[in-house]
């Protein structure tokens, strides 16, 4: 292990979803760590403003229009971005959409729909077009962004917590299959975090909610799911594949 295995310096990541939220603040912290970032988004003018905040603070970024439901246009991103940059080290699929119905409500069908192929088709179709380019990196990683209601879900939220236990599969099967290649898989499954999808609740009630249910007793920043993602894509993390990691202020780990 080289001495700068604590370095993603000169390293090439593409974060979907980057426009705000886990997202943003990822993308955020790969600039400040010298690491080369495509900020990737449906909402293109809020992924350019992060991209240019990268650029002022001294980094190097450039953002993409990116709607992960997209099939072509996630093969003409992610392939742009290699050319761009000249490689593709790490991959972060952070994009995802919420949503809660009963099982039978009318427009279950629809939702279930939607949130497979946002929460997990598009991760496994985002990593198929990155592998010809991971495959050339000196430290190829994946980090796949799933959610703690994948590990115990939430009433009305079977379609979700089901797009999202499909990404922690996705990563186990991944980590076999493409460990042989030195290219890393892993899954954060983040619990509560002050994000735009959790901005609906009032406050009192998400301090309630805290207090009641982890261990630390508040909400999560975006930037402290940031730091886990850009520590698994670090050179030193190189023997961790597969794992499916909670940060989650200790959510899972009370029974009561």
């Amino acid at each position: 292990m080289s001495g700068n295995g604590r370095s993603v310096e000169g390293s090439i990541a593409l974060v979907t979803g980057a426009a705000s939220g886990m997202g943003a603040a990822t993308a955020r912290i790969f600039g400040e760590l010298g690491a080369r970032v495509a900020v990737t988004d449906r909402a293109q003018d809020a992924a350019e403003t992060v991209a240019a905040e990268i650029r002022t603070a001294g980094g190097d970024a450039r953002a993409w229009a990116l709607d992960v439901g997209d099939p072509a246009a996630i093969v003409r991103v992610v392939n742009d971005v290699a050319a761009h940059f000249g490689g593709l080290d790490i991959l972060v699929n952070n994009a995802g959409i919420a949503g809660f119905l009963a099982i039978d409500n009318d427009g279950y069908e629809d939702l279930w729909d939607r949130l497979l192929a946002i929460n997990l088709t598009a991760h496994q179709r985002t990593v198929r077009a990155a592998l010809p380019h991971l495959r050339k990196s000196d430290a190829p990683r994946i980090v796949n962004i799933a959610s703690t209601e994948a590990l115990g879900a939430t009433a009305m939220d079977s379609a979700y917590a089901a797009s999202k236990a499909g990404v922690t599969g996705l990563t186990r099967a991944l980590s076999v299959e493409l460990g042989k290649e030195g290219i890393t898989v892993n899954c954060i499954c983040p619990g509560p975090i002050e994000t735009p999808m959790t901005a609906f609740a009032p406050a009192e009630d998400k301090l309630t909610y805290a207090r009641r249910r982890t261990s630390l007793r508040r909400y999560g920043l975006p930037e402290e799911v940031g730091h886990m993602t850009v520590s698994l894509c670090l050179p030193a993390a190189s023997y961790i594949t597969g794992a499916v990691i909670p940060v989650d202020g200790g959510l899972m780990a009370r029974n009561a």
